[in-house]
């Protein structure tokens, strides 16, 4: 075992896509610390981003539109308070990252160039660099955070556990591949992104599990809404992992929906093609169960200027040999979101004392059952500044020395648990394959084997799914298929998760003896 020479006390940032680029950089000229697996920006579902960023900026649009459009799409489940106080602050995220490099996309007086995408009443979605946002603003990000001084990267190491002493956070231990290292600090962001890696149909990067929402369960933090997983409706449908994303902003330019004999399926359903997402996934989850494949038509909306509006898709699909102007584009869904995550307040402060989280792996209230299309980005970059801001207000613990650390842990790997996970927490859910995953996690979390910490983060979603009995949002169950008048957000700890799993029958056999 050994520390990080110098490091020892620094504010902890575990995360290198956009909201962990952002923390450090909010937090300069304050030393820390900022752990990627991976170079900044290479393994984040940020780097991936097409959509781009929602910002209320527009002549015609205001924040008060914008939190309706967001509410509505969040199923009576959004923290109405959290979501006002997150959407006006676009402003102010926007000329923070044009600060640090942005360039947004712009009309030719010089305005703003906006997009429009689903379930939003006003062309309000900003890009930069067309349909690869997320691209450009990481890289952007990158180049900054690699001219600050006061941030220390250390990529290549791996953040598996956090220690805790007298209820607060004491450390963060890091693994390479031979050997263990622990961090003393008594101040941690976590920024880990999703869980989109637990699916065989994912857009996120494969090894992306819920790391986060896992060191902050074991470590005992509350966790919320771990139930509600976006499926992307239109990944590009062809023999690749991960799956990559034909954005919604092809939708929003009039590109249509068709089944495999080119009938227009989505023509009768409110909202068409910009439906809510969930919406949309489930139409198109049924089609292909009924005929096969599915194919976003963009030949009438766009025809020859696709490469011109859509260059990087464009690019995908030539890669698989389609062309877009030419012919539809097959697509499917593939998880893509996690609503859920490490609940947090509007400062991004857990419940546990010393941990922040920001982005993805974070639960704040703003997307409710069904996250409203690029407001990720938004919340990503807003709850980055705020949890800096609050952090730095913070007098920091006495770092203690660590005398004892745990073995060399077994690299995680969720591979084993994609089928079950795919088959019984996807875009349609009922009680049988609810209690299938159950039983078949929860063991698996209990143990010390490459799939215990991916079997902790599914088992969450899984029992979350069960006790939710209703149908909400990104949540459908077919046995339960309407939403209940009264429901909630739930927060739970893993012991109450585990006894949960217990009770809800993981082992029948004892249940019945």
């Amino acid at each position: 075992m050994s520390t990080p020479h110098g490091l020892e006390g620094r504010v902890a940032i575990i995360g290198g896509g956009i909201a962990g680029l952002m923390a450090a950089l909010t937090l300069a000229p304050q030393p820390v610390v900022l752990i990627s697996r991976a170079d900044l920006g290479e393994e984040s579902s940020s780097n991936w981003a097409q959509g781009g960023i929602a910002a209320s900026l527009g002549p015609d649009d205001s924040a008060d539109l914008h939190l309706a459009d967001t509410l509505e799409a969040g199923a009576g489940l959004c923290d109405a308070a959290i979501a006002a106080g997150i959407l006006k602050e676009a402003g102010e995220a926007i000329a923070e990252l044009e600060g640090h490099g942005v360039r947004f996309d712009r009309q030719a007086d010089g305005s703003y160039a906006f997009g429009r995408e689903a379930a939003h009443s006003r062309w309000r979605v900003l890009h930069a660099g067309g349909d690869v946002s997320g691209a450009a603003i990481t890289q952007a990000l990158v180049a900054a955070v690699r001219h600050c001084p006061s941030i220390e990267r250390l990529t290549g190491v791996e953040a598996r556990r956090l220690l805790v002493r007298d209820g607060a956070v004491a450390g963060v231990l890091l693994q390479r591949s031979d050997r263990v290292e622990v961090l003393p600090t008594s101040r941690v962001i976590m920024a880990t992104g999703g869980l989109g890696g637990l699916f065989n149909t994912t857009t996120n990067p494969s090894g992306n599990f819920g790391q986060g929402v896992m060191m902050a369960a074991r470590a005992g933090a509350a966790l919320a809404d771990m139930e509600f997983v976006q499926f992307h409706p239109t990944a590009l449908d062809v023999p690749r992992t991960p799956l990559a994303l034909v954005s919604e902003a092809v939708r929003g330019e009039g590109a249509i929906l068709v089944d495999a004999q080119g009938r227009r399926f989505m023509a009768d359903i409110p909202g068409a093609e910009l439906a809510p997402r969930d919406v949309v996934a489930r139409a198109i989850h049924a089609e292909i169960a009924r005929n096969g494949r599915v194919f976003l038509d963009a030949r009438q909306a766009l025809g020859d200027g696709f490469a011109k509006r859509f260059p990087g898709i464009d690019e995908l699909c030539r890669e698989a040999g389609i062309d877009p102007a030419c012919v539809p584009i097959p697509v499917r869904p593939a998880a893509h979101y996690h609503m859920g995550g490490i609940a947090t307040d509007a400062r991004g402060r857990s419940s546990l004392g010393g941990l922040w989280a920001v982005g993805e792996c974070a639960a704040t209230g703003l997307h409710g059952a069904n996250r409203l299309a690029s407001n990720s980005l938004l919340e990503a970059v807003v709850m980055a500044r705020r949890a800096a801001q609050d952090l730095a207000g913070q007098t920091a613990a006495r770092v203690w020395p660590v005398s004892h650390v745990p073995y060399l842990l077994p690299q995680a790997d969720p591979a084993p648990l994609r089928p079950v996970v795919s088959r019984t927490l996807g875009v349609i859910r009922e009680e049988n394959g609810l209690r299938e995953a159950i039983r078949t996690l929860l063991p698996i979390a209990e143990g010390n084997g490459p799939g215990s910490d991916p079997a902790i983060v599914a088992l969450s979603v899984a029992v979350f799914a069960e006790l939710r009995r209703e149908s909400r949002g990104a949540h459908f169950r077919t046995d339960f298929p309407e939403p209940m008048p009264g429901q909630t957000c739930r927060r739970m700890r893993l012991d109450d998760v585990r006894a949960a799993a217990q009770a809800l029958g993981a082992h029948p056999l004892l249940r019945s003896a």
